[in-house]
């Protein structure tokens, strides 16, 4: 098979007189924003090379392809068409392919990349002048070299390649998770940021810039959390061979898709000794005026060694590292601008790997990194001593790896342990309790009273192992890569919490005294916060009934009944026993204390083929998932049987040179459900809150959480997997020999969404219009038979009510859509210099921000996705996002870069806040939809408002100086040059939260900071 554009090319470009040798070759790739592929398990790449001699495709040429950083040498011989794949290659920028041909002289092209989970195409053209091609007596041989902006012509994946070379020449900070921010398209945010259509907020204290939809790998093994969907480990980034990360057009082997997925391939060592020393350093002296009282002085300095070479050479090499951060800050008091307090943040890092060549086709594997952090307080300045706590966090990481090669046939097999810790101490010890308001005027410290309210120690613990296989055939019908695989994954969560004092309150000021449960359940009353709703009211009605005391307050016309009208006429005045001498209205009593621990076990298993014929390639994969969930008692809760998601992808080289292509991909994303929820409905053994409220000093239980009398949760049997769907069209093409250009358009729709139910509310059936005969006791917010709203038992896999509280299921009517569109350019590094500009366009909408977590769209009507006023602008999305690095070395040592961010401000609701959630305003009167009477929410609410658009400029400034024994760096970054203060966040909720009013600037970016580092390696 011929693609005899690549040497028509080679030859009409590369001829010098009458005798020559050309090489099309890749250099040292710093980013490869082209789309990429990655099979993240096997942690190799290949490389398709083709050799031309003057009469055309050379058989018979032997391959050789080496790098320092390879344990291995791999060869091949050119089959008749000039051909030769060279696999399972390890990720390096530094390899050399040697070509030896009878009749030619020996030729080397040195500084080629080979990327995980890549096919990258190189083509060699050899010419032997005027004679006959097996000439052996060609004198003068001239090599010239020449970069492509590489390009992947059999992948649909859209993705970014860092290596250490490029995030170390930019201003970043030193750790994984911020080198997200160099990716186009990567919202602004903290170490868990949003990609496309990943959900960018949280309805829990409308957070912004945090995504539970990234997927986080190393080594080829999922380290994101399970419970909460974040990262789920920390380590050094010196560590780091090469980082993908990929955003769209996700291959059949990967978990995830909705949101990015990273993955980071470790160092192994050398055939050489090789190690660094480094010191970077802050203080507040190398930085600017604070403008805004966020923060005071400071200090931090980051410490790393590095160590790495061969036990035995060519067969075992070793590498570890061993890192030390310290920060320590005066936190500022936001109004006044006094020391509120001192916090510091110490963490260790450890790494250490072993990689042995038992044979030149096997190859056995050993890591283990760990992550120790205490944080002794929170450095956000809203936050109130009273309020803080300080955190321990981190564990032990094990993996074990085994890869076998069978000529065409690659065997992998691996095991990992993760063992992951967060727990809290509140640093006050008293009894919590949240102040409300009515209306606008109190400070935090107001509503802030007591300590944080809880202790808790949780472990996040997981254990996986799994098999992966990859082959290539050749057929003279096109070539096939398949890959397959399997996991087996366990998941524990762990936990054991106590409440200081035994309970935490939420009471009412005394100034409101008297106010009512009514005025107290509705929005347009303007409470800073509301700890009940008005479809709490058929619990409590319940509950009253059964206490003397209660029943008697409530049931006014003394006819044996208490009715809706009665519970909402209740004036709230008592205050006995109450902390801190307020008026009583909610506590949460923790009545039993102990630990539990739950489970979820999971299987996953893919395959794939590309199949590539001339300039055409198919990648056609499946992905298939079934996942467990145990409770406490060791029970199974439930099965979400096995899922297929289909991927598609299709690729066209349109010219056979491997510089421009065309393609395509459409393929389905499931969204396992996490921990936490198997945490919501599995602890039954573990501790027990009840929900009380008092009425005439009584307080009266209405709701228990935890145990096994009334299990706090049950999944439905009908529940299903969340799912988003991605069609995508893209091109790229390459200027010249070092300029890549990359276009693509996304759509994404996100169905079967997860939440919980209070069946009381959707699925009664004796439940009746607000105008029905006769008219329904509960008078509003509840769905009955025929109702848009309601769903009847069978929804949810039932036939009777379920002994629940909620039933965890399928959110209906609940859906995100999604559209986009990104083009980015780059400059590949050559005559000493690189960069890359991106622009992204995102729109997001939706119903929901439920993200496989319950929220209260099952626990009230007027958030029903289903109900008016719901659907809008996604809260979180950022509109317009535009990033632009560059970087360029001098020839006497200095190497000077920059990096600029701009977006045009994230979207969000106006708020009220509702049991800590952030929900868009309610209208002051209800209004009947469907039958069902309920405070709906305003129209034009959802998504309504932009927070500030800015942009951010550092630099970084570094200097090598060659010794006789390796080289010493210096490093200046300073991030912010032009100290430009912006406003990066405003005040979301209406009533304020005590330190800030709505919609006034309440985050900026930070002042100009310099930071400086030195380093010593050899």
């Amino acid at each position: 098979m011929r693609i005899q554009s690549i040497r028509q090319r080679m030859l009409a470009t590369t001829m010098m007189g009458g005798v020559a040798l050309a090489a099309l070759a890749a250099l040292p790739v710093v980013a490869l924003v082209a789309p990429t592929t990655a099979l993240a398990q096997s942690q190799t790449g290949s490389l398709r090379i083709a050799v031309t001699g003057d009469n055309g495709p050379l058989s018979g040429a032997t391959v050789m392809v080496s790098s320092p950083d390879s344990l291995v040498r791999r060869s091949g011989v050119t089959d008749a068409d000039g051909r030769v794949r060279i696999a399972n290659l390890d990720p390096a920028t530094n390899y050399t392919v040697a070509v030896s041909a009878a009749g030619y002289s020996d030729f080397s092209a040195q500084n080629v990349a080979v990327v995980t989970g890549r096919d990258l195409s190189l083509g060699y053209v050899l010419i032997g002048g005027t004679g006959p091609s097996n000439a052996s007596n060609v004198d003068d041989i001239i090599v010239t070299g020449t970069s492509l902006a590489a390009i992947d012509v059999t992948s649909a994946t859209v993705g970014t390649t860092l290596t250490l070379d490029v995030v170390e020449s930019l201003p970043t900070g030193r750790s994984y998770q911020s080198y997200l921010q160099l990716i186009p398209g990567v919202k602004p945010g903290g170490g868990n940021p949003s990609s496309r259509s990943g959900v960018n907020y949280s309805d829990v204290g409308g957070t912004i810039g945090t995504s539970t939809d990234n997927v986080y790998y190393l080594d080829g093994v999922d380290v994101t959390d399970p419970a909460t969907g974040t990262f789920g480990s920390n380590f050094n980034s010196e560590i780091i061979q090469e980082q993908q990360v990929i955003v769209g057009g996700v291959p059949a082997q990967y978990a995830g898709g909705s949101g990015l997925i990273s993955t980071v391939v470790t160092k192994s060592g050398s055939n050489d000794w090789h190690g660094s020393l480094n010191y970077y350093l802050q203080n507040d002296g190398l930085v600017a005026n604070d403008q805004h009282r966020t923060s005071g002085g400071f200090s931090t300095y980051d410490s790393a060694v590095t160590l790495g070479g061969p036990l035995l050479r060519d067969r075992l090499w070793f590498f570890g590292s061993y890192q030390k951060k310290h920060r320590e800050d005066e936190v500022l008091d936001p109004t006044t601008g006094a020391v509120r307090r001192s916090v510091s943040n110490d963490s260790e890092l450890y790494f250490g790997k072993l990689t042995w060549q038992v044979t030149d086709d096997d190859r056995l594997s050993a890591s283990f990194f760990s992550d120790p952090t205490e944080i002794s307080g929170s450095s956000n300045p809203t936050v109130l001593n009273n309020r803080d706590r300080t955190q321990i966090q981190g564990g032990d990481n094990y993996r074990f790896d085994y890869t076998r090669t069978w000529n065409d046939l690659l065997v992998n097999a691996y095991y990992f342990k993760h063992e992951g810790e967060v727990s809290q101490l509140a640093a006050d010890q008293s009894v919590r309790d949240n102040v409300t308001f009515r209306g606008a005027g109190s400070t935090l410290a107001q509503r802030s009273l007591g300590g944080f309210g809880s202790n808790s120690e949780t472990h996040r613990d997981r254990a996986e192992f799994g098999v992966n296989l990859e082959y290539f055939l050749d057929t003279s019908w096109g070539t096939h890569t398949f890959k397959a695989g399997y996991t087996n994954s366990e998941n524990t969560f762990a936990s054991n919490s106590t409440v200081p004092g035994g309970a935490t309150f939420t009471s009412i000021a005394l100034a409101n005294s008297g106010a009512t449960f009514l005025d107290y359940t509705t929005a347009a009353s303007g409470w800073t916060a509301r700890p009940f709703a008005s479809t709490d009211v058929p619990r409590i009605i319940a509950a009253a009934a059964t206490n003397a005391g209660a029943r008697a307050a409530l049931d006014t016309d003394n006819n044996g009944t208490i009715t809706t009208a009665e519970v909402n006429a209740y004036r709230f005045t008592n205050t006995a026993g109450n902390p801190y001498g307020n008026v009583n209205a909610y506590r949460a009593v923790r009545s039993v204390n102990a630990p539990y621990s739950v489970q979820s076990k999971g299987q996953t298993a893919y395959f794939q083929d590309t199949w590539t014929l001339n300039q055409l390639t198919v990648n056609a994969g499946v992905r298939a998932e079934e996942w467990s969930h145990y409770s406490s008692g060791g029970d199974k809760l439930f099965t979400f049987e096995w899922e297929l998601a289909p991927r598609l992808s299709v690729v066209y080289d349109l010219f056979g040179d491997g510089r421009s292509k065309i393609f395509g991909f459409v393929g389905r994303y499931y969204d396992p459900i996490r921990n936490d929820m198997t945490n919501f409905a599995g602890n039954l053994s573990g501790p027990i809150t009840d929900e009380q409220i008092n009425i005439a000093g009584n307080w009266v239980t209405f709701r228990t959480r935890g145990g096994a009398v009334v299990p706090d949760s049950v999944f439905g049997p009908s529940t299903k997997t969340p799912y988003t769907d991605e069609f995508l069209i893209g091109y790229s093409t390459t200027f010249g020999s070092d300029i890549g250009l990359t276009v693509s358009a996304t759509r994404r729709q996100t169905r079967d969404i997860f939440e919980d139910y209070d069946l009381a509310i959707f699925s009664d059936p004796n439940a009746r219009a607000i105008d029905g005969d006769p008219v329904d006791p509960r008078a509003s917010g509840v769905a009955f038979p025929g109702s848009p709203f309601y769903l009847p038992y069978s929804y949810f896999g039932f036939t009777s009510a379920p002994n629940a509280n909620y039933i965890l299921g399928t959110l209906a009517g609940g859906e995100r859509n999604y559209t986009g569109f990104e083009v980015t350019l780059t400059k590949f590094k050559t005559d000493n210099w690189n960069g890359q500009l991106s622009y992204t366009y995102n729109d997001a909408e939706g119903n929901t921000n439920s993200d496989g977590n319950a929220d209260f769209q099952g626990d009230v009507i007027f958030l029903d996705p289903r109900a008016p006023n719901t659907y809008g602008p996604q809260p979180g999305n950022i509109e317009h996002l535009f990033k632009a690095y560059g970087s360029y070395d001098f020839d006497f040592g200095l190497q000077m870069s920059g990096v600029f961010n701009w977006n045009s401000g994230a979207i969000y609701t106006p708020a009220q806040s509702v049991s800590g959630r952030y929900f868009a305003p309610q209208a002051s009167t209800t209004s009947v939809f469907g039958g069902v009477q309920e405070y709906y929410l305003l129209p034009g609410g959802i998504g309504s408002e932009t927070g500030p658009s800015y942009a951010t400029f550092d630099m970084r400034l570094k200097y090598v100086k060659d010794l006789p024994i390796g080289e010493a760096e210096f490093f200046l970054d300073v991030f912010n040059v032009l100290d430009q203060q912006s406003a990066t966040d405003e005040m979301k909720l209406i009533s304020g939260d005590g330190v800030y009013r709505f919609q006034e600037a309440n985050a900026w970016v930070a002042p100009r900071r310099a930071y400086l580092g030195v380093r010593y390696s050899f």
